[in-house]
């Protein structure tokens, strides 16, 4: 039987939806996940056919099961990761057991944060960055000079805003970096400007060399402990100005990168210098990101995409064209969940498509330091951007956490 095997999976957004579409697609699908949670929850994964618990980071592992499975007559046609962490391992794997059309080494370079900056260092999208290798101690001599305040402060292998800190001068820079660097002492820390301009994200897939663009998103950004995503717009219309620039950056990148085939998402900052690379990833934003361009354009992202890592011709042909809006919701304190209302309310209101609500009674929530604290969404369209985004707001808005507070 013809097999997808999946290295990871959330139990919502883009992960799983893509689970979803390969079953939907007439695919075996197979998932190795680290999770016992999952295991315990097996019922909840219904598109799922095989489930299998092991160590996502150990390759060997890995190697073995995929044989396992090629033993009893999978035909494993794709190997393939939507989980930021297991994106490159999907792609040796898939170098040794099926046919890749995606390049392991460009992944690479994409999935790290110092590998990016230093394969695009002379690129005029790339800020103005200070690299310190892990070798190098964290003495206040050590912290750059040709930098203005205020700047970025990063691990080198950060995700949604996790180990992402903002410096607003020397001592703030002196203690993020000493946070990292005893955090993570084998990783280098980037060191960049801070860009000070809108922030885009663009969702891309590359076929036998042609560039489609699937998505221009705004993005919304709150600034907390954390630059946390909070609300994004998906452009119906896009200013011709923008959309140009943006398409110039995304040539610049795959045409650099020699990308072929392969699916990614940039984000981009337009700050007094032009267009600014804030980083690649190589596969779709997570999240609603899935559900927000299909409730805007009519196709579904992830299942495209699976049908290009299959051998097939993806088409991002819009049958819709809405103004949608995605509002996130995150809260103020940490404690114990004890219940969730609001959210019949929310889906209730007008314009809504989409009420997503995460965590269960019991679970400890918190202040977001990461994209994964973000605990519910509503996604909403309107005949403008405007009015999407008043609706979902509103809709937002009627969700209430009730938490009882950790003393």
């Amino acid at each position: 039987m013809k097999t997808i095997i999946f290295i990871g999976v959330n139990k919502s957004g883009s992960s799983r939806e893509a689970v979803k579409a390969a079953e939907q697609l007439g695919y075996y699908t197979v998932v190795f996940t680290d999770s016992e949670k999952q295991i315990k929850q097996r019922k909840e994964y219904p598109d799922i056919h095989q489930l299998i618990l092991l160590d996502t980071i150990n390759i060997e592992d890995l190697k073995e099961q995929i044989r396992t499975l090629q033993h009893k007559g999978n035909e494993i046609t794709a190997i393939t990761s939507f989980i930021d962490q297991h994106v490159y391992t999907a792609s040796i794997l898939a170098d040794e057991f099926c046919r890749n059309c995606l390049s392991t080494d460009t992944i690479f370079i994409m999935e790290n944060k110092e590998e990016q900056r230093k394969f695009f260092i002379n690129e005029a999208f790339t800020p103005t960055f200070v690299l310190v290798e892990k070798e190098i101690p964290i003495p206040r001599a050590a912290i750059p000079t040709k930098l203005n305040y205020p700047v970025m402060v990063k691990n080198s292998k950060s995700c949604g805003s996790k180990d992402v800190l903002f410096a607003d001068n020397i001592e703030q820079l002196q203690k993020s970096a000493t946070r990292l660097r005893e955090k993570y002492p084998d990783d280098a820390i980037i060191i960049e400007e801070y860009i000070d301009g809108e922030q885009y994200l663009v969702e891309v897939v590359v076929h036998k060399g042609q560039i489609l663009i699937a998505a221009i998103i705004q993005q919304e950004i709150t600034r907390g402990k954390r630059f946390i995503v909070t609300g994004y717009s998906v452009l119906a219309k896009v200013q011709s100005d923008i959309e140009e620039g943006i398409g110039k950056v995304v040539q610049s990148i795959t045409s650099k990168l020699k990308i072929e085939n392969g699916a990614y998402h940039l984000e981009l900052r337009l700050g007094a210098d032009g267009w600014k690379l804030i980083e690649i990833n190589p596969r779709i934003s997570g999240g609603a990101m899935n559900r927000m361009i299909q409730a805007a354009f009519g196709f579904n992202l992830v299942e495209e995409t699976l049908k290009m890592l299959t051998g097939d011709t993806p088409s991002l042909a819009k049958k819709t064209n809405n103004f949608v809006f995605t509002q996130y919701v995150i809260i103020d304190y940490k404690g114990v969940l004890a219940k969730v209302t609001g959210k019949g309310r929310a889906t209730r209101s007008p314009g809504v498509v989409e009420v997503y609500v995460k965590p269960r009674k019991g679970a400890i929530i918190q202040p977001p330091l990461s994209m994964g604290h973000r605990y519910a969404y509503v996604i909403a369209t309107g005949e403008t951007m405007e009015e999407a985004k008043q609706l979902a707001k509103e809709a937002a808005k009627e969700i209430e956490f009730h938490i009882i507070e950790n003393e």
